[in-house]
């Protein structure tokens, strides 16, 4: 298994768009000794709020991992290859509360900063919590109100301020 090491963001070279929006990552909140949970996310953004690199995730209240993001003040955003791409459907599909999503996927959690990571990940942001507020289904659009939600639990966007930046060594 291969190691970490820490870079800075202006040594990513990613698209946020394909990170996000079509190679999903992980939202992990919670510490190796105190608990964890995870969960496959595609929304989100990444840019610079309050003068700092920062992170936008969203998490619907239903969802397991909510408790531990309410909880915590750190969490973590994992992003992976092509070769996990079953593993990250298996967590998006999948509750925590049901199963060892680690176990049944194989991913290996680890300590990274004052977060949780996984070994096979290419890169892991390790956040702050800075902000939390739930999303008003009032003030959204009526069609993506309708086409989102329904009936279904609202999100709350979290943004996290960065506070390390890891990588795979080559």
């Amino acid at each position: 298994m291969m190691s970490f090491e820490r870079m800075q963001l202006t040594d990513w070279n990613v698209n946020p768009f394909s990170a996000i929006g079509s190679d999903w990552f992980l939202l992990t909140a919670g510490t190796m000794e105190s608990g964890f949970n995870f969960m496959t996310a595609s929304w989100g953004q990444m840019g610079i709020l309050w003068n700092q690199p920062s992170v936008t995730c969203y998490v619907r209240h239903s969802r397991h991992t909510f408790g531990f993001m309410e909880k915590q003040e750190i969490f973590t955003l994992s992003f992976f290859g092509g070769e996990q791409r079953k593993a990250l459907q298996f967590c998006g599909a999948n509750s925590g509360r049901d199963c060892d999503k680690a176990e049944k996927t194989g991913l290996t959690p680890i300590a990274l900063g004052e977060g949780v990571g996984f070994a096979q990940a290419k890169t892991v942001l390790v956040c702050r919590k800075q902000f939390a507020a739930d999303m008003p289904k009032e003030q959204l659009p009526a069609a993506i109100a309708e086409k989102f939600y329904g009936t279904d639990a609202m999100h709350r966007l979290y943004i996290g301020s960065v506070l390390e930046a890891y990588r795979q060594e080559e």
